[in-house]
């Protein structure tokens, strides 16, 4: 075998096992949205495990459909789309109040509706300056901070065992390992912090007897996507309005996420890679309903697995697509990764939330600490974490304006944007 083999090989298996650190960072907050939605509406275990494997399925494909550039979609960065916890509120009102038809019948209303005002959203593009976008960005690895602690106590903060022992010993043990292998790792092995740590975290899980296999005998081999498994989607004027207001806020978020990534990138995006982007995500919205799935958009977390690796091109998330989509075929093989705890995937998010809030904090030291910028800031940043940490602040409220103002995301990114055209007034400019 010659050196050049060897290289080819070598590359491939770095990838491989890049890209399935790529999946493992999206996996546990990918497969928690069928579980909540699945859970809420009444489904049967036999439902669930294919909701949840299509979901995978199509996770993959939203993911291609995302870093493949083509004359209409693509934004072409190093991407993983996921199904976006922004509509979960959205989708169990309507499923409980019309039924699973009406749900689908609003997911693909929702695709519809981004993939037709991509072109206009990508215009508003003047009005993320920096000031705006570092705002955005922490709020997106901050307002994640309070998942990653819910998932290190166990995931069910209302659960009697909340914050058990095992758990705290597991999720923070699983930081601490990510933390030291990325400071004091070298090469390869300080690119795969975050894989490592959540697989010493979940070897330690298997020899404190906290895991079972029952998941993985129950799963089926193989299974195909089928359209319409569920249901033969409808459509109702409120349950489409209120999946139109969900979309705009992932629009927003994804927004955040691109530019976040141009940063990490050293890549100027324009208003035909925002529109790009855009699109791929309406298409892969439409595809979620017909599926029978969900709609999707990018993953926060995975910015955080560029950052930590320092790889910036965009193979090692091709592999992770193909993966998501081999998963999402062999549910037997899938449920293998749904073994990982809960507490030691918390841990891994504690790292990688904390590192996008920081990449954000980057950015904004790159602004004109002027009074006007720093009230942009403190007004979004103090808007946006405050409505995270105390959502029954406004219980009072009509459920679909919770649903809205409840999302840290949307109150600080609005924010940040209304004061930015009002203080700085050079943003109108074209």
């Amino acid at each position: 075998m010659d050196l050049k083999t060897l290289k080819t090989e070598d590359s491939f298996l770095k990838n491989l096992i890049l890209g399935f650190q790529h999946l493992l960072a999206m996996y546990s907050g990918d497969i928690l949205i069928p579980i909540l939605i699945g859970a809420a509406l009444g489904f049967s275990s036999t439902q669930m495990t294919y909701l949840i494997s299509v979901d995978i399925f199509m996770c993959g494909v939203a993911t291609l459909l995302q870093i493949k550039r083509t004359p209409l979609t693509g934004i072409g960065l190093p991407v993983v789309l996921g199904s976006a916890v922004e509509y979960v509120t959205p989708l169990q009102n309507i499923g409980h109040h019309f039924g699973i038809a009406y749900m689908y019948g609003g997911i693909i209303a929702a695709g519809i509706f981004i993939l037709l005002i991509s072109k206009m959203f990508a215009k508003l593009k003047r009005f993320f300056p920096p000031v705006v976008t570092g705002s955005l960005i922490t709020l997106i690895g901050f307002t994640l901070i309070p998942v990653a602690f819910q998932n290190i106590g166990g995931g069910d903060a209302t659960a009697k065992n909340f914050g058990d022992p095992t758990d705290l010993i597991l999720g923070f043990s699983t930081a601490l390992i990510i933390l030291i292998i990325s400071i004091w790792g070298r090469g390869f092995v300080k690119q795969i912090a975050v894989l490592i740590g959540i697989v010493v975290g979940s070897v330690a899980a298997i020899a404190m007897g906290t895991i079972g296999f029952s998941s993985v005998h129950n799963a089926h081999w193989f299974q195909l996507p089928i359209p319409f498994y569920f249901a033969t989607p409808k459509f109702e004027w409120s349950s489409i309005l209120i999946m139109l207001l969900a979309s705009l806020t992932c629009m927003i978020e994804s927004t955040g996420v691109y530019y976040a990534l141009a940063e990490i990138t050293e890549r100027d995006l324009n208003e035909k890679d925002l529109q790009h982007g855009y699109a791929s995500e309406g298409i892969a919205a439409i595809l979620g309903g017909i599926f029978n799935t969900f709609p999707y958009s990018t993953f926060s977390q995975n910015v955080a697995i560029v950052q930590l690796s320092g790889i910036k091109k965009n193979k090692p998330v091709y592999f992770s697509a193909f993966l998501l989509i081999l998963l999402g075929l062999i549910p037997k093989v899938g449920a293998i990764a749904t073994l990982i705890p809960t507490s030691v995937l918390g841990g891994a998010m504690l790292i990688m939330f904390g590192t996008v809030g920081a990449s954000g904090v980057k950015m904004l030291s790159k602004v004109e600490m002027n009074n006007e910028n720093m009230l942009i800031m403190a007004v979004a940043i103090g808007l946006g974490l405050g409505v995270t940490v105390q959502p029954t602040l406004l219980h009072f409220l009509p459920s679909t304006l919770q649903t809205i103002l409840n999302n840290g995301l949307v109150v600080g990114s609005f924010s940040a944007i209304i004061l930015n055209i009002v203080l700085n007034p050079r943003t109108k400019e074209a």
